[in-house]
């Protein structure tokens, strides 16, 4: 699809929480207007992972093109930088095509690469991150995140005490640069960027946001991981520990796969690992509500509509809305 008016063709973001029916209905989109689903879980695009992620099954995948699901090996990393080439490149695929981009997944640092460019960050050198993973490795997340909290109060701040990734980023740019990520990342919103962010600011979006009433969602998330260990979890974290990843890459941080792998070593019995895997899908669930209430607002000025529970009622209205977003394009 051309450009109108300096904007890229339209584009669907579909996102939510885990667990709140986002995939289903980016294959219900994709089959309504022929579109191509492309993914925005930062777990589902490791290869190893399928039923614990939840990725779309071969079913699915059948029946419409799924892009960047299960694209790369786990042991990789996929910054939200990395996403993000990949992610326009499948976008500028799908409008040449003349398909429409229904970008699904629940990650919120993905959605905001995408969607406002990525800030200019220094190089870090790899002593300085393995000086911060060290570090943290003695002091724990908490007595880390208080370290931070008196070099970095902005940053410490914006971050939980067990999200190690951001936390280890957040020390790692200030040792290398005296300078806080936070001031690093103003750049980019002040107009930083370049390209790459004019090419994000270009395009047109139509967001659809879940947000399911926390009882419901809570239930789907542990009926989902009991469904996982049926369909297979259990023998796909085996196969994953055969690997000998590094315990810090990304995919050996994905939900369940430390609660599995303690029964797996004898460490927990089946239903204690479940029990646990359940409590830290509900944590990570209720975070990205969080998210979605306070950080979400800021990036969907675009076209929106936010729903709780899918009816055919209002996927009706969903795809109404939809087709008067492409019309108006």
């Amino acid at each position: 699809m051309e450009a109108v008016g300096g904007r890229t063709g339209p584009v669907v973001i579909v996102t939510g929480p885990t667990a709140s029916g986002k995939s289903s209905l980016a294959l219900r989109l994709a089959e309504a207007f022929d579109g191509v689903v492309i993914n925005a879980d930062s777990m589902q695009v490791y290869r190893e992972l399928a039923i614990l992620t939840a990725r779309p099954d071969l079913t699915a995948m059948r029946l419409v093109p799924h892009r960047l699901y299960g694209a790369l090996p786990g042991g990789e990393r996929c910054s939200a930088g990395r996403w993000r080439v990949m992610a326009l490149a499948e976008i500028a695929a799908a409008h040449a095509d003349g398909k429409l981009p229904i970008v699904a997944g629940g990650t919120g640092l993905y959605l905001r690469a995408l969607v406002e460019g990525l800030s200019p960050a220094p190089e870090v050198p790899e002593a300085a991150r393995a000086e911060a993973k060290a570090l943290h490795g003695d002091l724990g997340g908490v007595k880390f995140h208080a370290l931070l909290a008196a070099r970095d109060p902005v940053m410490a701040a914006r971050l939980h005490p067990n999200d190690t990734q951001r936390l280890l980023r957040a020390w790692e740019v200030m040792a290398a640069s005296g300078r806080s990520l936070a001031e690093w990342q103003s750049l980019g919103q002040a107009g930083g960027g370049g390209a790459e962010l004019a090419q994000s600011q270009a395009l047109r979006v139509f967001w659809l946001i879940g947000q399911p009433a926390r009882r419901e969602l809570y239930a789907a998330c542990d009926a989902r991981f009991l469904t996982m260990i049926q369909g297979g979890a259990l023998d796909e974290v085996r196969a994953l520990n055969t690997l000998v990843l590094d315990p810090a890459l990304p995919i050996m941080k994905a939900l369940g796969v430390r609660e599995l792998s303690a029964h797996l070593s004898g460490e927990l019995s089946l239903e204690d690992a479940v029990t646990k895997a359940q409590q830290a899908t509900r944590n990570y669930a209720k975070r990205q509500m969080t998210w979605m209430r306070t950080q979400l607002p800021s990036l969907a000025r675009d076209p929106a509509m936010r729903f709780e529970q899918l009816s055919e009622s209002l996927r009706a209205s969903i795809f109404s809305e939809i087709r008067r977003f492409l019309l108006t394009g």
